[in-house]
């Protein structure tokens, strides 16, 4: 298939479909500018995860896990939603798009619109205790490093899910259920390694849906992929809009 044939064998899978669904991963969102984790220019090869995002690693240095997740959070507060965020946004403010599933914990896929998001590893805005029922939610990385919960004076940890640690039940539950219910997947931008938010195309794929990937280079999911788009996810999202006719702001 020639690169356009596969653009046209996407634009009329998006068009037919019924219940066409997103889950999307760290690669959407470098165009963004911020880096990921696994690329080449990612954060693992400067860090080692088992060093800041583990809860041993938090346990044994609570400090300097902090300052990296601050240092992300002043990365991700100037990061503005590019062509693929927008784009999906627009095609479920049409009706298309039913849910986006997502690894990624930045919030861009909320600051372009997108409503009906499941949130898989949480949110780098959300804080709770590691003691007691306290969470909240913040806007700019805390002052005090590392914070602690006004009602018990524990610490506080980011609102994400660290490696080691399950998914929020009601979310991977949420998740499953859309998967399962999609007859297109529109998987964008993920290695398809870090499990089990890895299983999802391949559920979606059990229960009959034709899967669209979109990314720089093959991953684990494009063995399953009907249709393989290679590309900045920006990029080829610009594409789509313009086959699609429509008009991202």
């Amino acid at each position: 298939m020639s690169i356009m044939e596969m653009y046209r064998a996407a634009i009329k899978l998006i068009r037919d479909s019924r219940h066409l669904v997103a889950f999307t991963g760290a690669g959407i969102s470098a165009e963004s500018g911020i880096p990921t984790f696994r690329g080449r220019d990612g954060l693992w090869k400067r860090f080692r995860a088992e060093d800041l995002a583990t809860p041993q690693a938090f346990k044994r240095n609570p400090k300097l896990v902090w300052k990296w997740y601050c240092w992300r959070m002043n990365i991700i507060k100037k990061a503005k939603p590019n062509p693929s965020h927008k784009l999906l946004s627009k095609l479920e403010e049409m009706g298309i798009l039913k849910a986006i599933i997502t690894q990624n914990v930045d919030d861009l896929h909320l600051k372009a619109g997108s409503k009906n998001l499941i949130r898989l590893h949480g949110s780098i805005w959300n804080i709770k205790c590691i003691e007691c029922d306290y969470t909240d939610r913040i806007d700019s990385p805390p002052k005090e490093i590392p914070p602690r919960c006004p009602k018990c004076n524990s610490l506080l940890r980011p609102g994400v899910v660290w490696f080691g640690e399950p998914l929020p039940p009601s979310e991977w539950s949420k998740a499953v259920e859309e998967s399962t219910k999609a007859d297109v997947m529109l998987v964008i931008g993920t290695s398809g390694m870090v499990a089990p938010a890895s299983n999802i195309p391949y559920i979606a794929k059990s229960s009959g849906a034709s899967i669209i990937e979109i990314n720089i280079e093959p991953s684990m999911i494009t063995p399953i992929a009907d249709v393989f788009l290679k590309g900045k996810a920006g990029e080829v999202a610009l594409n789509l809009s313009k086959l699609i006719e429509i008009q991202l702001q």
